[in-house]
């Protein structure tokens, strides 16, 4: 039983849910973090995702410039 729900949760993960446009692995794993838990500050993606904060902050500029994410005030979320 276990594993139809860790199926069921990787397919709504699968590469369909990941716009197109983004080809960097990191900026891809960034969108999944935001679009699985709503919102974090660059402090808990950098805890949770194991990325150096200057990393994070250039993919953030990056998704925020393409229209894919928002940022509100220190906490960023997908549109």
């Amino acid at each position: 039983m276990q594993r139809t729900m860790h199926s069921r949760t990787t397919s709504a993960l699968n590469a369909s849910s990941i716009p197109s446009e983004l080809e960097s692995p990191r900026a891809k794993l960034v969108y999944l973090f935001l679009s699985t838990h709503g919102e974090a500050t660059v402090s808990e993606l950098q805890s949770s995702l194991n990325m150096k904060k200057i990393s994070l902050y250039s993919i953030l500029s990056t998704l925020c410039e393409r229209g894919l994410i928002d940022q509100d005030a220190e906490s960023y979320s997908l549109c």
